[in-house]
């Protein structure tokens, strides 16, 4: 085997266990939180588990049109967008070598799950006032999912793909400064 097949299986395999992780992740915070939106469509006055606090607060998103985009609970897209995710990186993890039009569709599902997520950020943060815990685990594995996608895409040559965890890690802590300035009003409640 030539050194550039070696790192290309190497990369597909890293790629498979970034997929296979991130997605194992959100699926289960999807899953969590469909459960919980129908527990409040049962209840009206049920609690949801991540309802912590007047900024931490799921129940507030949960009950708003942002929640339902399509008409429906916006977590049953990420319960089987992500079950697809972690299917496609098990088969990589294993050595299976996908077929470029699946790179190609796995492609536009991160492009269109990292665009969906960008914009429920902006409404939690700007328009909501609150935040999902389960939400930003989302946020999280999803542009995580996009990077390690995106990269792959590339090519192991590509300029992006030596940079992308350093690039990702700098878009969640901007997105984590993010959160921080808009409650600040709040965080700043809960320091000594």
């Amino acid at each position: 085997m030539t050194r550039s097949a070696t790192e290309s299986v190497r990369s597909r395999v890293v790629t498979g266990w970034v997929l296979l992780v991130c997605s194992l992740i959100g699926v289960v915070a999807a899953f969590t939180l469909l459960v919980e939106k129908i527990e409040l469509l049962k209840d009206p006055d049920y609690v949801p588990s991540c309802s912590m606090n007047p900024v931490l607060s799921c129940g507030s998103i949960m009950n708003t049109d942002q929640a339902e985009v399509f008409g429906f609970p916006n977590p049953i897209m990420g319960v089987f967008g992500f079950a697809v995710v972690l299917t496609l990186g098990a088969l990589l993890v294993s050595g299976v070598r996908l077929p470029t039009w699946i790179w190609g569709g796995l492609q536009i599902g991160a492009i269109a799950g990292f665009a969906f997520v960008h914009w429920l950020i902006y409404q939690s943060l700007y328009v909501i006032g609150a935040l999902c815990p389960y939400c930003m685990v989302v946020w999280v594995v999803t542009v995580v999912i996009f990077a390690a996608t995106t990269a792959h895409w590339l090519k192991p040559n590509s300029r992006f793909t030596g940079y992308a965890p350093t690039l990702t890690v700098f878009w969640l802590l901007v997105i984590t400064a993010l959160i921080g300035y808009r409650f600040w009003d709040y965080w700043s409640t809960l320091l000594p």
